[in-house]
């Protein structure tokens, strides 16, 4: 495990008390918050921005998401101890960090290379192992079905299908859909053929990409 300053941890206690102030309510989510060195997950350089609720950039012209919107959308997967969850977009790994503090079994999928390579070497420095994958979001991780929760970490132009059928019955789905901003949804899976849709306000993310790299 890596060593901490004392000024990052307060740094950490600040953020998670900031995000108690914006609404956030579940203890367990803020005791992840608090559980996770999110400068670990960009430049080091960084260090003294890395608890302001901000989106920072890294590889790929993609961003870390604002430990809000991270907090928002972990809230509202509401996961509990052991459940099976998919991460469409690992990114920089913060959130999948965060999900990992919730539950163990935690399969990620990102289709960058260069971020799914970064990110395994963080989780190996900050010892989790969450179940790692390079491939197309939009189809999932279908031979690790069904899961207890799925969570999109960028801006879905639609809800996949696939997606949907991953879901256990009564499984829930956090996805951000629509183009240039999106609404954010909380999916409940109520049957093989019926879904129930919340809104959440609007959000900002980067696209998820349609076509896996070369």
């Amino acid at each position: 495990m890596i060593k901490e300053s004392l000024l990052v941890q307060g740094m950490r206690k600040k953020l998670v008390e900031n995000l108690r102030q914006k609404g956030i309510t579940d203890e367990k989510v803020l005791e992840a918050i608090n559980a996770v060195p999110r400068h670990i997950f960009m430049d080091l350089s960084l260090e003294r921005v890395a608890y302001e609720d901000r989106a920072i950039g890294i590889l790929c012209e993609q961003t870390i998401s604002q430990p809000s919107t991270v907090a928002f959308q972990t809230q509202l997967l509401n996961v509990k101890h052991r459940e099976k969850i998919l991460e469409i977009g690992t990114g920089s790994g913060y959130q999948t960090a965060v999900l990992y503090k919730l539950s163990s079994r935690v399969y990620t999928i990102e289709r960058q290379k260069p971020l799914y390579d970064a990110a395994i070497k963080v989780f190996e420095k900050i010892n989790i192992h969450p179940n790692c994958f390079f491939g197309d979001g939009y189809k999932g991780l279908p031979q690790f079905a069904p899961f207890d929760k799925i969570l999109v970490t960028c801006g879905a132009p639609f809800v996949p299908q696939d997606l949907i059928n991953q879901l256990k019955i009564g499984g829930v789905m956090v996805i951000p859909v629509g183009d240039n901003s999106q609404t954010m949804y909380k999916i409940t899976k109520i049957s093989e053929t019926e879904t129930k849709e919340e809104s959440f306000g609007d959000f900002k993310f980067v696209p998820m990409l349609k076509d896996k790299q070369k």
